[in-house]
C-alpha cells in the first residue's frame, strides 16, 4: 500500500483452526495473510453494500411502478404532439 494513503488497524480474535485455514489459503494464492484477509474482507463488504442498495432500490422501483400504474400522469402537450406525429407516420407507410 502506498505510504501516502492513510491506514487504520483492524484486530480480530479468531480460532486457531480459522487462522490455519486463512494461512493456508493465503499461501496457496502466494499472498501474505494480511493481503489475503484484506482482499477477502473488502470483497465481502462490497457485496454486502451492493446487496443492501439493490434491495432498497428494488423496493423503491416497485413502489414507483405500482404508483404509476394506479395513477398515471396525464399526457403533456409534447407527448400528445408526439402521438399525433406517430399516427401520421404510421398512416403514411
Amino acid at each position: 500500500m502506498p505510504s501516502n494513503i492513510p491506514t487504520a488497524r483492524l484486530e480480530a480474535r479468531i480460532s486457531h483452526d480459522l487462522h490455519a485455514m486463512l494461512k493456508r489459503a493465503a499461501e496457496l494464492q502466494g499472498r501474505t495473510m494480511t493481503d489475503f484477509v484484506v482482499a477477502a474482507v473488502q470483497d465481502a463488504a462490497q457485496r454486502a453494500i451492493e446487496q443492501a442498495e439493490l434491495m432498497r432500490l428494488s423496493l423503491a422501483d416497485q413502489e414507483c411502478f405500482a404508483q404509476a400504474l394506479l395513477s398515471p400522469p396525464s399526457a403533456s402537450p409534447a407527448l400528445k404532439r408526439a402521438f399525433i406525429r406517430r399516427q401520421k407516420l404510421l398512416r403514411a407507410e
